[in-house]
């Protein structure tokens, strides 16, 4: 069961009975190892947009939008990975967690929300579809992909 669990993802496992002192070092363990693996960028600057973290915003082009926590979120994951593809499953636990497994739909209706914001009417043009698979970020919106 512990050799499952750890396989599946699991970082840590804890048997009982245990103590409260042991969970609280194991719960400060794994916090310190997730804020040295993602050390805050405040600020992010890639093609068209720049990326405030600590003020949540951002502008494309020196003008500011208004993103929801979640469209935030999700074009944060993807600004930090310009021009790789992400599959729906990397964006769906990078922004719901693992409640968002199994549910594709969350991710296209929070992409087509974030495409009305910043995308032109034209058509896509920063992210990209990559049918079956995910979806790409062209931070200077100049790549020869059209797809939608």
């Amino acid at each position: 069961m512990k050799v499952t669990a750890l396989d599946e993802g699991a970082d840590d496992y804890l048997t009982k009975p245990f103590s409260m002192p042991e969970l609280l070092a194991r719960v400060r363990a794994q916090l310190r190892r997730t804020i040295e693996s993602h050390p805050a960028e405040p600020h992010l600057e890639t093609g068209d947009f720049i990326i405030d973290t600590d003020a949540h915003s951002v502008a494309i082009r020196g003008q500011v939008i208004h993103l929801t926590p979640k469209e935030f979120d999700l074009l944060l994951v993807l600004a930090r990975a310009p021009e790789r593809v992400l599959t729906h499953k990397v964006l769906l636990r990078a922004v719901w967690g693992p409640a968002g497994d199994g549910q594709p739909e969350y991710l296209r209706v929070l992409i087509a929300q974030l495409r009305k914001k910043i995308e032109q009417p034209e058509g896509p043009r920063y992210i990209l579809s990559e049918p079956w698979i995910g979806y790409r970020f062209d931070p200077a919106g100049q790549s020869n992909l059209t797809t939608s």
